[in-house]
Parts: C-alpha cells; structure tokens; sequence
C-alpha cells in the first residue's frame, strides 16, 4: 500500500499498554501510533479522520506531557450522539488509540484491564471531546475546527464530479490529489491554536 508522501512526516504517538505488555503483544507495552495506522483503521484520509488524529494525540501529550500515555486507561465523553454527523468516525478514531470503548470492548481479567465503559457520548461539555486520566482525575477538553484551513472553492464540485460513473481517471485523479493537499495543509498548520483548542 502507497500513501501519500506526506503522511511520514506527521509525528507518531507511542502508549503503553499494561494488557499487551501481560500477553507479550508489545515490548514494555510500547505501542506507537501513526497516522497512516488511522487511515488504515478507518479506510480514508480526510480533514475528519485528520481531526480525530489531532485532537487525540494534543488531548494525550497535554495530559501526560512527556510520559507515555497508558492505553486503556483514558476516558472519552462526546458531545455530540454518536450518530450526529461524523461522530462515529470519530469515535472510532480514538477508541482505537486509546483502547476506550462503550460497552463492546474487552471485558478485562479478574477485574484488571477492562476496556468498557470508558467511551460516552451527549456529554455536558463545552467542546468536541473531553479525555480524562482514570488514575488521576485530570482532563482536557479539546475541539477541531477544520475552518481553519479551508478548501479550494473547486473543491466540492469536483468531488460530486469524481464520483460520477463518466468521471474520467483524469478527472478522479486530480481531485483526489486535491482532497488530500487539504489534508496535508490541516497538518502543516497542527500548531495553529485556533485548528484544534484545547482547554
């Protein structure tokens, strides 16, 4: 598989995990992150999945600063339904960097590990999604505000064009580079404070 160039150059997180240290699935429990295992996981790149990648590795290293978050033991509250607009995509997206689940996760060993009830949605918060330390109590509410690098105005027109059974290759080809130059653009600017706030 061919990703867009790109895609090496936005900086990885690693977790420990306590349950793949205990079943030997990972060194130390070491598990590192990039965003092409996102894509992977969700099957495209886009300025949402770019977003969810985003707002999870800045909620994490605000939490945990320069020691590895601990996989599975992160809260995540939504507040939007889990069915409400992108949601669920990105939902998805932190479930599987954070080991969060709602009630269909791993159910643990003799009361250790369990994954469940540590993803929650319609939550009172005034952003797109709080994470929470489990050992500590410390949270940090972040939000994703993708206006801030916006599309080309061709862009919308050529997606509805691409996606056209007489769409040439020429034609899918052109938008698709497209797509993912805004994409590329979202990360380039990572740092601005007004792309993903975080409070």
């Amino acid at each position: 598989m061919t990703f867009p160039a790109f895609f090496d150059t936005i900086p990885s997180i690693t977790l420990r995990d306590p349950l793949a240290q205990l079943l030997g699935a990972a060194d130390a429990g070491l598990i590192e992150y990039s965003y092409a295992d996102t894509v992977r996981l969700a099957g495209h790149s886009c300025p949402t999945v770019a977003g969810a990648y985003l707002m999870t590795v800045k909620a994490l290293r605000t939490l945990y600063g320069d020691e590895p978050p601990q996989r599975g033991a992160i809260k995540a509250e939504f507040r939007n339904s889990q069915l409400e607009g992108t949601t669920g995509v990105v939902a998805n997206v932190v479930s599987f960097i954070t080991g969060a689940t709602a009630d269909n996760g791993f159910k643990g060993i003799r009361g250790k590990h369990d994954r469940r009830n540590l993803l929650s949605f319609e939550a009172p918060i005034d952003g797109d999604i709080r994470f929470q330390r489990v050992d500590t109590g410390d949270s940090v509410t972040v939000a994703f505000n993708a206006g801030v690098v916006p599309p080309p105005p061709d862009l919308m027109p050529a997606l509805l064009g691409a996606v056209e059974d007489d769409a040439t290759p020429e034609q899918r080809q052109a938008f698709a580079a497209s797509w993912q130059d805004r994409v590329r653009r979202i990360f380039e600017q990572a740092d601005h404070p007004d792309l993903v706030r975080c409070a």
